[in-house]
């Protein structure tokens, strides 16, 4: 047996008849043209295909306007979302937060400046005696007068019998007793 004889034969395909596929014709009046080319229906659906031969693709892109009917101020908005590909924008550098960076990252060898380290370090808890300060909304440097003059300005105007016995006004005295004392304390007031 020879090579030949041993391989098998290869069956081939018998021939059909089937016509070709139908080609699509030209969108355009009276043209019976193959259409090849597509060009959207309206600025609203672009998605949406008139299907045209070469000539009449040519003819309907040189007269169609995207922005007909559009006015002035409508024009400009339409240009401004297309320059971002109408995707949201915000500030350089913010990425829709009012931090400066969108992440933050430990910087420990201050590689970046104390400004960049100090965005992405937390913040430290307040102090007591910085919150004491800020509930009697006062600021350094701090004195006995100071602190004295402030405090009673306070109590006159929170006092619950000055305000009829407000239960809102009753806790505000309390934050405002508690924040003098941690001051006093601190400033050594007898």
């Amino acid at each position: 047996m020879t090579s030949a004889q041993s391989r098998p034969r290869r069956r081939t395909a018998p021939a059909t008849t089937e016509p070709p596929p139908e080609t699509r014709r030209c969108d355009h009046p009276g043209c019976d043209q193959s259409a090849d080319y597509r060009a959207p229906r309206s600025r609203d659906n672009l998605t949406d295909y008139y299907w045209f031969c070469l000539d009449h693709v040519r003819a309907y892109n040189s007269a169609w306007n995207y922005y007909a009917g559009m006015g002035p101020d409508e024009i400009e908005a339409e240009l401004r979302r297309d320059s971002t590909w109408q995707r949201p924008t915000w500030p350089l550098g913010r990425q829709g937060t009012g931090r400066r960076f969108a992440f933050a990252f430990a910087d420990p060898f201050e590689l970046f400046g104390d400004e960049e380290s100090e965005a992405a370090r937390p913040a430290a808890p307040p102090s007591p005696e910085e919150e004491a300060m800020g509930v009697l909304a006062l600021t350094p440097p701090l004195t006995q007068d100071r602190l004295k003059a402030r405090y009673k300005e306070l109590v006159k105007r929170h006092h619950p019998d000055a305000n009829g016995g407000d239960k809102e006004a009753e806790e505000r005295f309390k934050r405002i007793n508690q924040a003098y004392n941690t001051l006093k304390s601190s400033l050594d007031i007898p």
